[in-house]
Formats: C-alpha cells, sequence, structure tokens
C-alpha cells in the first residue's frame, strides 16, 4: 500500500510558477511510474505528466509540453511538478497518482494508476 500526500499549489497569475510535491509512503518508491493528472470544474480528469523510475523518461501532454516539468528525487520518496508559464486553463484540482511496474515505462491513461494523492487546488488569475 503506497500513499501519496501533495502539497503546494494556490493561486497566482497568469505568466507565474509553483511547484507541486508529491510524498510518497513505502520502501520501493523508485520501481513505481509517477503521474500528474488535473481535473477542472465541470470536467473529466485529464493527464498532465508522468516520469518513469529515472528522471530522464519523462512524457508530457501537449497542452503542458514546454512549460511544466515533472521530476523525481527517490532518496525523497517524492515527485514534484514545476509549472511556469501558467495559463488561466490551468486552473484545476491536481492529483498525483502512482503504480508500481516491473519495467521502467511512462503511462499516461488514468485507469493504469493504482494509487492517488488528495489532490491540491491551482488556480491561475488572468
Amino acid at each position: 500500500q503506497v500513499q501519496l500526500v501533495q502539497s503546494g499549489g494556490g493561486l497566482v497569475q497568469a505568466g507565474g510558477s509553483l511547484r507541486l510535491s508529491c510524498a510518497a509512503s513505502g520502501q520501493t518508491f523508485s520501481r513505481y511510474v509517477m503521474g500528474w493528472f488535473r481535473q477542472a470544474p465541470g470536467k473529466e480528469r485529464e493527464f498532465v505528466a508522468t516520469i518513469g523510475w529515472r528522471s530522464g523518461n519523462t512524457y508530457y501532454a501537449d497542452s503542458v509540453k514546454g512549460r511544466f516539468t515533472i521530476s523525481r528525487d527517490n532518496s525523497k520518496n517524492t515527485v514534484y511538478l514545476q509549472m511556469n508559464s501558467l495559463k488561466p486553463e490551468d486552473t484545476a484540482v491536481y492529483y498525483c497518482a502512482a503504480t508500481r511496474t516491473a519495467r521502467d515505462i511512462v503511462i499516461i491513461t488514468l485507469a493504469s494508476y493504482d494509487y492517488w494523492g488528495q489532490g491540491t487546488q491551482v488556480t491561475v488569475s488572468s
């Protein structure tokens, strides 16, 4: 069992930056693929970014590519989402997610993740 505890988020003006953190319990964090998803009011939860076992194995939604960076620190059991050049359309509740895998891959499908953080609000004002 893995527990994910999120921190960060808040209110920022368009063009600003925020960093989200997601700390995981457990001793095998390095074998978990991690993801970030978001859900805006009235919309379905959507994929944002994913990272494999290693920091160099990442994949992004087109809408955030070049502005957001996902990273992980396996020594701290933590994954991060650095969000730059934020836009009002980035406003949503952001969720981190985790799933253990047998190999180093990236996963973009929501249903493939087994564990979820509590969510954190990100609001970007225009």
